[in-house]
């Protein structure tokens, strides 16, 4: 029997709900898996296949992938993945799950769980939203800190490889919905950025941000597991494909966000990853990442099309190389400074404005009250003591915040900093670090009455700030010296006051 006719008859089994003693089996066919949900499992079977990444075409090569599927996806999502069983054969010839011959093939089984919680389902029924994406980029950061370092992989070399190789594919089996001017300009934009970044990625490798990541990290990956975002489904078949600059690992999810016009929740997933990593450097090379998902996607979409004679998938393929091209425009830096006393609603207008702003996916948003919650080793919603707002442990949190301002624009990133910025010097300060670096500024100064003030303050729960009413009645005494900064009355409509906020931006 040929390892085709032997796969052929382990699918039947599979597929066959006697097999399980259920109803009914539902079946989900890839380039590289055979699926079969039955009652409350899922069984993965590789199939006998062999492609330029990946060589599932030996038994014990499929055996040594499902191992991996399942080690490597219990970091992440250890309910899901429950093991590897086998698929012998009796002495009669009748399939069983391990029996007590010989294995004919090896088979992944995972916890079945509901499809609806998948996170491209939520994102077009519109069940995404800012709490669950900080959650996400909070599990992500997590994860990536844990993440194994491979200095071995990625680096210029690892990039390098991904340019070439996709370039090869489009110029080749990806090529004919695909525009030959569009594809040409891409490789070359790629290669430029690429031999510019090539110091920051090898400097980022040594340093330990190259890991053994997701690899796969778009929204069909992600689900709801007991009400917690989980990652799943990762690379297992290619080191040089997972283990990569954990900020490429991110672009996958920042660019299927933008893709699906959730532009604003790609920057909530950016800035969170921020505040919880500090990793502002890394901006400068987001643009290429971001590109490079794109251009992934545009192959990916290119080939299928053709396959399947589907024009949508080739629109699709279309539209995905317009991005990545988009993503590596040039763009004008600019620094926006959000001032006001607590409760004017300086982070609430900061948010709104970073998907306004040129950066892609969203400027990078500093907030004071989450940098002050890092520096004491805490959470961005844990509440700190009173010690911790004294002048001196203030002044320490100013000077970090024009610290990572000033990398976050040396990265060529835009940058919105919110914070009070009640003392003039303070103002002062901000304003030189965009002299320093020769880009645009634009200060705005919220201001609101006392009494909306204390309400709003008493209406916060889960939020970064401490401030509460005896905060707010102190600060009416602050000496504000002269302001200079572009004026808003806040004390409207939410509508009215982003509006106006846009408006400042857009005239400047």
């Amino acid at each position: 029997m040929t390892e085709a006719e032997e796969q052929a008859e382990i699918i039947r089994f599979l597929a066959d709900p006697d097999t399980y003693g259920v109803g009914s089996v539902d079946r989900i066919d890839t380039h590289v898996n055979h699926v079969f949900l039955a009652g409350d499992r899922v069984y993965k079977m590789k199939r006998a296949v062999r492609f330029p990444f990946l060589d599932f075409s030996t038994l014990a090569a499929r055996k040594a992938a499902c191992e991996a599927e399942v080690a490597l996806n219990r970091r992440t999502a250890p309910a899901l993945y429950e093991g590897v069983v086998a698929v012998t054969r009796r002495t009669g010839g009748r399939l069983v799950f391990d029996g007590d011959g010989e294995p004919v093939e090896w088979v992944v089984v995972m916890r079945r769980f509901d499809q609806d919680t998948l996170f491209d389902r939520l994102a077009g029924r519109g069940g995404l939203d800012e709490p669950l994406m900080r959650g996400l980029a909070d599990r992500i950061a997590a994860f990536h800190q844990e993440a194994e370092r491979r200095p071995d992989q990625g680096g210029d070399k690892g990039v390098r490889f991904v340019v070439e190789s996709n370039m090869e594919t489009l110029e080749g089996p990806a090529a004919g919905p695909l525009d030959e001017e569009k594809v040409a300009r891409l490789g070359s934009t790629w290669r430029d950025s690429l031999d510019r970044l090539a110091p920051l990625l090898e400097r980022r490798r040594e340093s330990g941000f190259v890991r053994r990541c997701h690899g796969d990290l778009h929204l069909r990956n992600i689900c709801l597991i007991d009400g917690r975002p989980t990652l799943f489904d990762c690379i297992e078949f290619s080191e040089r494909i997972a283990c990569i600059d954990v900020f490429y690992d991110l672009a996958f999810l920042l660019m299927d966000l933008e893709h699906r016009n959730l532009r604003a929740l790609a920057g909530t997933v950016l800035n969170r990853y921020l505040a919880m990593t500090a990793d502002f450097e890394a901006l400068a090379a987001l643009p290429l990442f971001l590109s490079l998902r794109a251009g992934v996607r545009a192959m990916i979409s290119a080939m299928e099309g053709e396959e399947q004679s589907d024009d949508a998938l080739c629109g699709e393929a279309r539209a995905y190389l317009d991005a990545a091209l988009f993503y590596l425009e040039p763009r004008q830096t600019r620094l926006v400074a959000v001032g006001g006393l607590s409760g004017t609603g300086k982070s609430t207008v900061a948010a709104a404005l970073a998907p306004h702003m040129g950066a892609r996916p969203a400027a990078a948003v500093l907030r004071s009250d989450v940098i002050r919650k890092r520096h004491f080793g805490r959470a961005p919603e844990d509440a700190l003591p009173k010690d911790a707002y004294t002048q001196e442990a203030s002044a320490a949190i100013y000077e970090q915040l024009m610290g990572y301002a000033a990398a976050a624009i040396a990265a060529g990133h835009d940058v919105i900093v919110d914070a009070v910025f009640a003392r003039p010097g303070e103002r002062e300060a901000i304003a030189a670090v965009a002299a320093a670096a020769d880009v645009p500024f634009l200060g705005l100064w919220l201001e609101a009455s006392e009494e909306t003030l204390v309400a709003r303050v008493g209406a916060r729960r889960n939020d970064a700030s401490d401030a509460d009413a005896s905060v707010v009645r102190r600060q009416q005494e602050y000496d504000l010296g002269t302001l200079d900064w572009r004026r808003i009355d806040t004390g409207g409509s939410l509508p009215d006051t982003v509006a106006a906020a846009k408006a400042a931006i857009d005239s400047d």
